[in-house]
């Protein structure tokens, strides 16, 4: 099956809308001195369902696909509430936050990558789209919660996570697997690389601050001294 000929299923979309909406609501659920209450955790996690694919959209210049269906607001709201309740039960599970985090970056960058080619787009930018989507939505959920953007610090490797599953969807479709085997690995890729990177600290290198800058020596001009110049 061409990309060109493939259509993402309603189904797929929802599914990977929902995961993020638990996602985002179970890890605003941790912050209780926030103090948010259902409308906001609703929102937080409402947000992180919607936030990649709305951002892979507006990068494809077509109608964002939430906007398309009575489904997708129902069931980001439904699946925020559900995360709020199971962070309570998983409180202290804090690997079931980062497997279902991975997971939402692994699904919405197959989605992504793959709607991208179905596009037409190139194999490059759709690498390009497909990352900006899975990460879309954290960096949504970070913005809400005034935290700082866990894309940009150190250890956190989920754009890596995402360049690695997407490039390998590529690489599948070009070489003619199937598309839909070739978004599964795409997930399962990401979904690895992620939760890898967690279990063993793996992460790039960090911006060091120059507390000092080298002194320079400072140059000595011709004929200066205190006799002055040399006849």
């Amino acid at each position: 099956m061409h990309p060109a000929a493939f259509v993402i299923p309603v189904w797929a979309d929802l599914l990977a809308i929902a995961i993020g909406g638990v996602q985002g609501a179970m890890f605003a659920a941790q912050f209780r001195d926030r103090r948010l209450d259902l409308l906001g955790i609703a929102i937080i996690g409402v947000a992180t369902g919607f936030g990649g694919g709305i951002l892979r959209d507006l990068l494809l210049n077509v109608l964002p696909a939430a906007l398309k269906s009575n489904w997708y607001l129902p069931v980001a709201t439904a699946a925020a509430l559900t995360g709020m309740l199971l962070a309570r039960i998983f409180a202290r599970l804090s690997h079931v936050i980062t497997a279902l985090d991975a997971l939402t970056i692994g699904l919405f960058g197959a989605i992504g990558t793959t709607k991208a080619l179905a596009l037409g787009v190139g194999e490059v930018p759709a690498i390009f789209v497909g990352v900006l989507s899975a990460v879309g939505g954290s960096i949504l959920r970070d913005m809400l919660l005034a935290l700082p953007i866990a894309l940009m610090h150190v250890g956190s490797l989920y754009a890596i996570a995402a360049v690695a599953g997407s490039t390998s969807l590529v690489v599948l479709v070009a070489l003619g697997v199937n598309v839909l085997v070739a978004a599964v690995v795409c997930t399962v890729v990401t979904f690895g690389v992620r939760e890898l990177a967690v279990l063993f600290n793996w992460r790039l290198p960090e911006q060091r601050t120059i507390d000092r800058l080298p002194r320079l020596p400072r140059p000595r001009l011709r004929g200066s001294g205190t006799g002055g110049a040399r006849r």
